[in-house]
């Protein structure tokens, strides 16, 4: 029997990101495709308390069947990562997609600038909207269909609710804070990933820095593609995923 392919989407984004990717992989795929809304987005509930990394994954590993393979794009690796260490009979398998265990640059670290992650947070309190109208032009920025891929993101995030306020903020800090690299390093499942190299927010110089971390993690980096390469990129994703599944 096949094991469950879970997406888990990326901030300010909802599980319809998924959708054309979903729709296309079901014909190859005779497993089941489970695409899942992080708490509080696209109009799922946020955790009762805190909104942390523990209280996000436990809320989805009761959505999860034990198993699965799971493909996760942006914020969503974090959550990934830390339900492969918790829950490991939940996780057969991790895809990263455009996703490190650490987003904030640092010594020997390529990642996004502090303040850049600064400045979205103040933006957001003033207009939610218009930053995560920024947050995709900077995903999309350096790719060859950069006006096309925003227009795509921008149709598929209509199709569900608005994300909660405090799930945008509380994503944001969760990219600012959550260093899982020693995580990263330790788990046990197979791990890959899926890049664009001209990612303005995951720098393709983090991907030979998660190799030297995991000796089990296996890459792949696509030449024109920026932070969303299943949107830019889609046949060559697909593609990949095939080859892993």
């Amino acid at each position: 029997m096949q094991n469950t392919l879970v997406f888990l989407h990326g901030w300010g984004m909802s599980k319809a990101v998924w959708q054309v990717c979903a729709e296309e992989l079901s014909t190859h795929y005779d497993g089941d495709i489970q695409c899942l809304n992080l708490p509080g987005f696209g109009g799922a509930d946020i955790p009762e308390g805190e909104y942390t990394l523990a209280s996000v994954a436990s809320i989805l590993a009761e959505q999860i069947k034990p198993n699965s393979v799971l493909v996760a794009w942006s914020l969503g690796g974090l959550v990934a990562l830390y339900l492969a260490q918790h829950f490991p009979e939940k996780v057969s398998k991790l895809v990263m997609l455009a996703s490190t265990p650490y987003f904030v640059e640092s010594v020997n670290w390529a990642g996004i600038k502090e303040h850049v992650l600064d400045d979205f947070k103040l933006q957001l309190s003033h207009d939610s909207a218009k930053t995560i109208e920024r947050f995709l032009a900077i995903q999309a920025m350096g790719s060859e269909h950069a006006k096309e891929d925003i227009k795509q993101l921008r149709a598929l995030l209509k199709q569900q609710p608005k994300a909660n306020e405090m799930a945008l903020s509380a994503g944001l800090d969760l990219l600012k804070s959550q260093d899982l690299r020693q995580t990263f390093s330790q788990l046990q499942q197979p791990i890959y990933g899926f890049f664009g190299r001209l990612d303005a927010l995951v720098p393709k110089s983090a991907c030979n820095k998660m190799a030297l971390l995991n000796p089990n993690f296996e890459y792949e980096i696509v030449a024109k593609a920026s932070h969303a390469p299943f949107i830019s990129h889609r046949a060559e994703f697909i593609s990949y995923l095939k080859s892993i599944l």
